[in-house]
């Protein structure tokens, strides 16, 4: 059995604000030849990664040093304060040099920026990562949202309102352990009038990170599927970044979905951030959000590049082993197939509003 089918399209990396950080064309040059990092093409081609949610995301200009950071995370409880917002005027050149980065990549032949489900398909013809660019944070985007329409003809296709800290649009939570998502008040009526353009304009709405109160508003505004690209289950780790089972619940209910993060904090059931951590914790959540959001609605968000993953999952080329214990824990081919990419490419074809060209010739395939 080929253990790098099915191919795997990923809910979430941070690959463009790592190169960006790195700020040189040895560093793009790296994404094809092997880098220092959890994503590069022959990394990719070894673990059967198909691409996914390329996100980009500005750094708060204070940050905390991150063996600090660490050190706090990996204590039984932790109460990391949020950094201060981020004005849209320093957010701006920060994101445009990351959506440069991935064009870079596109011109080199590593990716493909993705704008469709058959983009997607043809990304993995062409032998090279699908990438969909999505925005983890709204600082970039000024209140007459203008700068929402120019992203999308650039090929924008997916938006997280916050990252954790506050924009003029919503809030997120900290990170808190152990905490719930109820953490705040809610969308702004700016936040509501992004909700309603991007729902227009076929942009999906990313509630990770969001909290709890701002969940609902997007739940009671937009006509989408609920989507939470890498977010895990708050009932096996009570960390502020999960999802309660009644959050599961409505994006069940709006035939939406959910992506398996791999990060350790949300994933171990005493939240902290300590890389020994067996796979088998990561199969407890995907069953229990299979339970709570049925076997259409499930995939992965990796959050790889971007946070400590268990360390038999450090890299791309590891995904074998995650299909294997999947397999191993009595997962069928039809659902490992649906988790690794099936469902996502249905998703954003409803959330898109374009068709899944490959989809109804698979199913014949199967029957």
């Amino acid at each position: 059995m080929d253990d790098t089918a099915p191919f795997i399209f990923d809910g979430h990396n941070d690959l463009l604000s790592k190169l960006w950080r790195a700020g040189s064309m040895a560093a793009l040059d790296e994404v094809s030849t092997g880098r220092d990092g959890a994503i590069d093409a022959i990394k990719a081609r070894a673990g059967g990664f198909g691409g996914g949610f390329f996100a980009v995301w500005v750094p708060s200009p204070a940050a905390m040093d991150l063996e600090a950071l660490f050190e706090l995370m990996r204590q039984p409880s932790y109460d990391i304060a949020l950094p201060d917002p981020v004005e849209c005027e320093d957010a701006l050149p920060v994101v445009l040099g990351q959506m440069a980065v991935l064009f870079a990549l596109e011109r080199k032949g590593v990716v493909r920026v993705c704008r469709s489900v058959a983009d997607i398909r043809a990304a993995r013809a062409q032998g090279v990562m699908a990438a969909i660019l999505h925005m983890e944070g709204a600082e970039a985007i000024d209140v007459d949202l203008h700068a929402l329409d120019v992203f999308h003809a650039a090929g924008l296709r997916s938006l997280g309102p916050v990252w954790s800290r506050s924009t003029m649009y919503g809030h997120g939570v900290p990170f808190r352990y152990p905490s719930g998502p109820d953490i705040g008040t809610g969308l702004t009526d700016h936040g509501l009038r992004l909700v309603r353009r991007c729902d227009e304009l076929g942009i999906m709405v990313d509630l990770s990170h969001l909290n709890e109160a701002g969940f609902w508003d997007v739940a009671r505004h937009s006509t989408k599927p609920l989507v939470a690209t890498h977010s895990n289950a708050h009932a096996l780790c009570t960390h502020s970044r999960n999802l309660t089972d009644g959050q599961l619940a409505a994006i069940r209910d709006s035939d939406g979905m959910v992506g398996l993060n791999f990060a350790v904090s949300f994933l171990r059931e005493d939240g902290r951030k300590i890389a020994d951590t067996p796979v088998e914790t990561m199969l407890r959540h995907l069953d229990h959000l299979l339970d709570g959001l049925g076997e259409d609605r499930v995939g992965l968000g990796s959050d790889y590049d971007g946070a400590m993953v268990p360390e038999a999952l450090d890299d791309v080329s590891t995904l074998p082993i995650l299909r294997r214990a999947m397999r191993d824990h009595g997962y069928g081919e039809d659902l490992i197939e649906k988790i690794c990419h099936g469902n996502w490419l249905r998703l954003l074809a409803r959330t898109w509003g374009t068709e899944d060209p490959g989809r109804d010739q698979q199913q014949g395939e199967r029957e």
